[in-house]
Parts: C-alpha cells; structure tokens; sequence
C-alpha cells in the first residue's frame, strides 16, 4: 500500500518537472530552436493541429528558423498564429516556406525571462509540495483506519520529503542552468 503511493508520488513529481522543462525550454534565448513553436496551434481541417504535424521546422541558421509548409493554402495561417502567439516573433514569408528571424534579446528582456523562469518555478515546486501533502495525507489515513503502524508511517514520511527534496533541487539546477544560458551575452 505504501509502496503504491510512493509509485505515485513519483511519476506524479516526474510529471510536474516535464512540464516545466518543457516550459522553461519554450523560452527563447536569442539562438534558433524548432522546440520555439512546440506552443503553436492552428486550425487545419476543423480541428485544432500542432505546427509540427502541416510543415517542417529546420534551423537555417543561428538566428533564423525555416518552417517548410507542406500545404501552401495555410502559410497565412501560420504566420498568423506564430504572430498572436506571445513569442515576439515577426515571420516573412518566402514563396512557400516562412523564415523567422530570431531576435537579439535586450538585458529588459533577459531579466524579464530569468522573472518569468523564476515564477514558474515556484509554481511547479507548489505543485511538488502539494503531491507531497496528498500522499502524507494517504499514509495518515492508512495509519487512522491501522492498516500500518506508526513506524511505517514516519518512514513513509521520510520517503516522501526525501523525494520531494530531490525533486526541488531538480527545479533548482533547471532554473540556473536557465538562467546562465539567458545571461550569456
């Protein structure tokens, strides 16, 4: 029974910790990436389709994505939906394909991200705590109904806080290690 909640603890903690590097690798840091538009949607066909899936994303160069359109009636689609879509992106299309020039950050934009990046950290580190605190609160209820002993119960405890601390210095290295590659010049 123990075992089932740290089981689940975990794959719940490793769940909140994709996420966020998923986050925290949507944020642009002045160098082309394909994983920069993982975020955008578009209406294709009636139904909600990733960008991935109606074109190619290559790296042109340092500062330059290609998106190769595999149906040239979206291409407006597309730019229009990269535009709307928060990145600070100003796509021009080129024939069939759109180039996105991907660029310089400014030290307000650099600060505003590290912000952004911090933020999103406490909240994936209250998502942690709150894992935490729902499998305390199982292994409480295990105790009360005397299914394990008290000993069982502080071990299982120890277990939980253990893992969330990893989990938080795993949040913490993602973050730093964000942080420098932002701060870079």
């Amino acid at each position: 029974m123990i075992n089932e909640i740290n089981i689940k603890s975990h794959a719940r903690m490793e769940a909140c910790i994709q996420t966020f590097q998923s986050n925290v690798n949507n944020i642009r840091t002045g160098r082309a990436s394909p994983t920069l538009l993982n975020s955008i949607y578009i209406e294709y066909f009636g139904s909600k389709t990733s960008l991935r899936q109606v074109s190619n994303i290559v790296v042109e160069d340092a500062h330059t994505l290609k998106i190769n359109v595999f149906d040239s009636s979206i291409t407006s689609l597309i730019r229009k939906a990269i535009i709307n879509s928060n990145l600070d992106l100003n796509p021009v299309v080129h024939g069939k394909d759109i180039l996105i020039p991907i660029p310089s950050l400014t030290e307000e934009r650099r600060t505003k991200l590290v912000k952004i990046i911090r933020n999103d950290a406490e909240n994936s580190r209250i998502c942690i705590r709150n894992i935490r605190r729902d499998s305390n609160d199982k292994v409480k209820r295990l105790l009360k109904d005397k299914i394990i002993s008290e000993d069982e119960e502080r071990n299982s405890q120890v277990k939980i806080q253990t893992m969330t601390d990893h989990y938080i210095k795993k949040i913490e290295s993602i973050v730093l290690k964000k942080e420098k590659e932002l701060m870079k010049f």
